[in-house]
């Protein structure tokens, strides 16, 4: 199936090729019909074509929907960037013209190539019957990251003025990442929440004797203390700290477009929460919530950092707001470090989970008799 979707996403194109070749078809509300009146018929096409073996997870229809829209977004950033022609001009100029952003191209080469192929992985897992709750909690927070930041820059920023029909389009694809998060993280678990000896021995070891623990500490703290430096830049704080990131390192932020500016508030108001509970999590024995907020958080991060760092090293973000020559290398060292962070405090607990398990109580530790004892057990597992 996922073959399938994959071939048949590319049928995109020749709507887009009409489109771009049929001038009645450009007006702002007919793109808006149009983009309605494809989403319901490519639903209701991958519906029929199931209903024979029709998938368990509703969600199925959400990855192959949304796999339609990545070849979009994909020939998007490769129209703005010269790389092809003839698709998308009319899309330029009545669709939504902040696409074309250094932010808004970023932002249309991840939906295209990452979470496309996300979307065949998880087709593929459900088709096969097989769990694939990680990988979608991981797309879950990519994907509400994207379009959170997208759609509240394009009302803050500079295209503020410049909102077409289509636009309202956007919320779609909002509004299913949050509902499938909702679902993901309501989900049965796909590994054990109680461990046994195992868990009782990693929970035994002190911080010192986990290096790479405390290697991720240090970079945890260092990502909060960055994203309340960037965090206060965006908000305008009169700090001289403030001032001086801003001229010397990343005047990027200031951006007029919007993006730069309200992304750090994103990462601010919702990520440093998260990042100083991982700091929690990695001290504190059992915090069986890790393994899903790592995981989401990394997602949005990894998203966010892409198309901000692909954004300032974009050609098209002006002069001014480009970094200094000077300050490159340790501003995208930074930038890329931040992105790696969460990434790597996932990549720990799901690499060895013992930490972030309840621990199984032995007998005789309950004060039940041992009789009793097995049968909570039994109820347990």
């Amino acid at each position: 199936m996922e073959i399938f979707v994959f071939l048949f996403s590319f049928s995109a194109l020749g709507i887009l090729y009409a489109m771009n070749t049929i001038s009645e078809l450009q007006e702002p509300y007919v793109i808006l019909e149009i983009g309605v009146a494809v989403l319901v018929i490519v639903f209701l096409f991958y519906f029929l074509i199931t209903r024979g073996n029709a998938p368990k997870d509703f969600l199925f229809f959400v990855f192959a929907e949304f796999s339609f829209t990545c070849i979009i977004d994909l020939t998007s950033a490769l129209e703005y960037d010269g790389i092809i022609s003839g698709f998308m001009e009319f899309y330029q100029k009545t669709g939504e013209p902040y696409l074309g952003t250094s932010y808004g191209i970023m932002m249309c080469y991840w939906d295209g190539i990452a979470h496309f192929i996300m979307y065949l992985m998880m087709i593929s897992r459900i088709t096969d019957r097989k769990a694939y709750r990680t990988l979608g909690l991981f797309w879950a927070g990519s994907l509400c990251a994207n379009m959170s930041v997208f759609i509240v820059g394009i009302v803050a920023g500079k295209y503020g003025s410049e909102i077409h029909p289509a636009f309202w389009l956007n919320f779609l694809f909002l509004l299913m990442p949050v509902l499938g998060a909702i679902v993901l993280f309501t989900r049965a678990k796909d590994r054990p929440l109680i461990g046994g000896y195992n868990a009782q021995h990693a929970q035994s070891l002190k911080l010192i004797w986990r290096p790479l623990d405390i290697i991720l500490l240090v970079l945890l703290v260092a990502a909060m203390a960055f994203t309340i430096l960037r965090g206060l830049v965006a908000l305008d704080s009169p700090l001289e700290a403030c001032s001086i990131y801003l001229k010397q390192y990343e005047p990027y932020l200031k951006d007029p477009v919007g993006y730069p500016r309200v992304m750090m508030l994103h990462l601010f108001f919702y990520a440093l929460p998260l990042l100083g509970a991982f700091v929690y999590g990695l001290l504190k024995p059992g915090c069986t919530w890790m393994p899903d907020w790592t995981i989401f958080l990394a997602g949005a991060m990894i998203q966010c950092q892409w198309s901000h760092i692909g954004g300032f090293l974009h050609p098209r973000t002006t002069a001014p707001y480009r970094i200094p020559s000077d300050a490159f290398w340790l501003v995208l060292a930074a930038n890329l470090v931040y992105a790696a962070t969460p990434v790597l405090v996932a990549l720990r607990v799901y690499s060895n989970p013992y930490f972030f398990l309840k621990i199984a109580p032995f007998p005789g530790q309950t004060g039940l008799p041992i009789s009793e004892e097995k049968d909570t057990k039994y109820k347990l597992k």
